[in-house]
């Protein structure tokens, strides 16, 4: 990976009216922010628009990388979807209960990234916005709100 890092988080229920909020959150991240590193899951629909818009960023900056977050590589094959530049599995992920696998992941990927665009709805990613917004407080993350 290189460069500055961003991550998504997003309820899987996340609307796709969305889309056009999302892609000028890329954009900006790309252009405004200098990201070259994006990391995203794969399960629900803001993930599935979070790859589109990046796919489609790709095509125009193709100096962007591209990772899906994988909780479950070693429970699970995970295969790296096309256009991407890899698959993340954070260290130490394999002695966590398999119930928790996507919240250590989702947090451990917070912990290590420079921002994070999120849509928090009613779901479990507002434990994590809340989680991203106290490490923003002390200037560890800066946090964008669909």
């Amino acid at each position: 990976m290189n460069g500055k890092s961003c991550f998504f988080i997003g309820s899987r229920h996340s609307s796709d009216d969305l889309i056009e909020q999302l892609k000028q959150a890329i954009e900006t991240h790309i252009t405004g922010y200098g990201v070259k590193t994006f990391i995203v899951g794969h399960y629900g629909n803001f993930d599935s628009m979070v790859i589109g818009a990046l796919r489609e960023a790709k095509k125009q900056h193709n100096d962007i990388e591209l990772y899906l977050l994988a909780p479950y590589a070693l429970n699970q094959k995970t295969d790296t979807p096309e256009g991407f530049d890899g698959t993340i599995y954070p260290d130490g992920l394999e002695k966590v209960p398999f119930r928790l696998a996507i919240v250590q992941a989702n947090r451990f990927t917070v912990k290590n990234s420079d921002y994070l665009i999120a849509h928090s709805g009613i779901s479990n990613s507002r434990k994590i916005v809340e989680y991203a917004q106290s490490l923003e407080k002390r200037g560890l993350i800066k946090v964008t709100l669909l």
